[in-house]
């Protein structure tokens, strides 16, 4: 759980990955119903990082431009979710979930289209699983998709890359037996991953008790 120390403790992030593990979950079996198929949905690390630390490990960890369905959302914390792939991956991903019954040119023709619809399962259903857990209302926008590097997708209006944090979720897809790894990403300033911390102390006084919530 290495990463969160710096903004959330250890109890807050092991807290935060039951409930992003929970939201995971529930999208893969949405994504079971949209596409008909097997689907597996992993998050198997969690970490907190400042924007400018997101842009350079995205730039470690994947070579090449890559490509993210946004979605931004409002409520006692706000931000911008972002569900993001390597662009060479995105047309594996866009034949998984079309089942290898298009052609090369539809399935580009379908591309922005059939992501879009991918991300606003997965990142709908993690931020509302979130968001009814820590019983507060998100409102989302409808998803957009973003194609380039990763300092393009960290971007946020009117504020300077040394402002906000991204939670990262490292995850992996299995739809069809094919693995097609991605990444949760969700932006926030620090007024509202101050909001969230308060919202995940109480949600761990409610399941833990008061005295282990102080403490976090």
């Amino acid at each position: 759980m290495s990463g969160g120390a710096a903004y959330l403790s250890d109890l807050e992030v092991d807290a935060l990955t039951e409930l992003v593990n929970i939201g995971v979950s529930r999208a893969a079996a949405s994504l079971r119903q949209m596409v008909g198929r097997q689907v597996f949905l992993s998050v198997p690390s969690v970490e907190v990082v400042s924007r400018s630390d997101a842009v350079t490990l995205m730039a470690e960890r994947e070579i090449g431009d890559l490509v993210a369905v946004r979605q931004d959302f409002t409520g006692a914390f706000a931000g911008r979710a972002l569900l993001i792939f390597p662009e060479a991956n995105s047309l594996a991903l866009v034949r998984a979930v079309t089942g290898d019954e298009l052609s090369e040119p539809e399935m580009r023709d379908l591309e922005d289209e059939a992501l879009a619809e991918t991300g606003n399962v997965v990142l709908n259903n993690c931020l509302a699983t979130m968001a009814n857990m820590l019983q507060r209302p998100l409102d989302m926008s409808l998803p957009g998709v973003l194609r380039g590097a990763s300092a393009r997708l960290f971007q946020l209006e009117d504020a300077p890359a040394s402002e906000g944090v991204v939670l990262f979720l490292y995850i992996n897809f299995a739809i069809s037996e094919r693995d097609i790894r991605g990444y949760i990403a969700v932006l926030m300033d620090l007024p509202s991953l101050d909001a969230l911390k308060t919202l995940i102390g109480e949600f761990i006084a409610r399941v833990v008790g008061p005295s282990s919530a102080a403490g976090a």
